[in-house]
């Protein structure tokens, strides 16, 4: 058997939020294709508030941000992944419209 490779591109899109000359937030959305659809896809990752900042509706913008963001590029989905640990996170996540889909499956690389 021989399996083939080929390169396929992604777009990355970081977004910020600065006080004080500082950041005090961050989301990126990594835009991408398959072969199953003509639109691209979303990954909304490394979504990440400063504790002090957090409960300040900080979160909740940035991921609004990405949701417009990857409906503007036309994106058929939006996954977000999330750490069973943070349920303040999917309770974000499922207020702004997200559905619990199933599971993640990780494998550490190293890195």
């Amino acid at each position: 058997m021989k399996i083939e490779r080929a390169d396929c591109s992604a777009r990355g899109i970081r977004f910020s939020i600065s006080r004080d000359g500082a950041e005090v937030a961050r989301a990126y959305l990594y835009v991408m294709h398959n072969d199953l659809h003509e639109e691209p896809f979303g990954l909304l990752e490394d979504v990440y508030v400063e504790e002090s900042e957090r409960g300040s509706g900080l979160g909740t913008a940035l991921v609004e941000e990405v949701i417009d963001a990857a409906s503007e590029i036309r994106c058929y989905k939006l996954l977000a992944t999330s750490r069973t640990s943070r349920p303040n996170v999917h309770a974000l996540y499922e207020r702004l419209g997200f559905e619990n889909y199933g599971l993640e499956f990780r494998m550490n690389l190293g890195g």
